[in-house]
């Protein structure tokens, strides 16, 4: 008899990510008895400690990790034969996953969202931020279904299409109390090297993540989206790019200074990307909706 479960494997996925058997309960909408029982039952059942206990906190036993390696990829395989199960049988989804770069607003996306809403067949729709790469990963990793704003060239390997929504434009600048807002001349290597990078961490899990304008050594603060990079630069926690959308009310109240450096950063395209072949009622509604509406400029800004 099999002693493995999807939701024992789905309980498992979350206490290692989350780290605690309270915090995966909270993602799981279940009590905390609930996953502890689950776990205790799985361990009885397959003869193995699966997690170590360290208080609140645990960690995977080289068993438990062993398990989830193999798990992950069975709660893929399962996730994509439901949906595509779904799919025939009414070609709605039951739910689509939209990931959106961080240097966008999902508030970009009401109207958008109200439309849908008005034509769809009970489809939950989910947004996520992602940062660089990991917007591209959540779409070959499907944990999304489409990528709105992802940043640069798509990684090799292909397996999914991308539309250009626009080009966005970046400055430099610095907080009106920052050493270098004084400085007359073009910012070089070494006026750089001395003062402390603000950078947005790339969300990639498994692509090579990016880095952004910083130098070998460079002293740098890593934050997790653009709002947050945004937020710390008014503050003079440091220096970086910035949208020039984002800060030019900003600039323009002096909130913030824009300088000129030696090797300024080049316009990013963004991209509208799906995986290939894929054609769910969702998705080509989202798709067909985003071409004609063209969100990048109400969804550019700090929110």
């Amino acid at each position: 008899m099999l002693k493995l479960s999807l939701d024992a494997l789905f309980t498992v996925d979350a206490i290692a990510r989350r780290g605690s058997f309270s915090a995966a309960a909270k993602e799981l909408f279940r009590v905390p008895s609930t996953i502890s029982y689950t776990v205790t039952k799985l361990e009885e059942d397959l003869g193995v400690q699966l997690f170590e206990r360290f208080g609140p906190r645990v960690a995977l036993t080289p068993a438990g990790q062993e398990l989830l390696k193999e798990g992950r990829h069975l709660l893929k395989v399962a996730g994509d034969l439901e949906r595509r199960v779904r799919r025939v049988a009414c070609g709605w989804e039951t739910e689509i996953t939209i990931a959106i770069d961080s240097m966008l607003s999902p508030a970009g996306l009401l109207d958008d969202l109200a439309a849908f809403y008005e034509v769809a067949d009970q489809t939950r729709v989910r947004l996520v931020k992602e940062q660089l790469s990991g917007t591209w990963e959540a779409l070959l990793d499907r944990r999304a279904d489409l990528a709105v704003g992802a940043a640069g060239d798509g990684p090799s390997g292909g397996g999914y299409t991308a539309e250009p929504l626009g080009t966005l434009s970046f400055v430099f600048v610095v907080a009106p109390h920052h050493p270098l807002a004084t400085v007359a001349h073009v910012l070089g290597k070494a006026d750089l090297g001395q003062y402390r990078a603000v950078s947005v961490a790339d969300s990639a899990r498994l692509l090579q993540a990016r880095t952004v304008g910083l130098l070998f050594g460079q002293d740098t603060v890593a934050v997790p989206d653009m709002q947050t990079k945004y937020q710390f630069q008014l503050a003079g926690m440091g220096f970086g790019f910035l949208p020039q959308a984002w800060v030019r009310a900003d600039i323009a109240r002096g909130a913030l200074i824009e300088k000129q450096v030696e090797e300024a950063k080049p316009d990013e395209t963004l991209y509208l990307a799906w995986r290939t072949g894929e054609a769910g009622a969702a998705l080509t509604w989202w798709k067909e909706r985003l071409r004609a509406s063209r969100p990048l400029a109400r969804m550019l800004g700090p929110a």
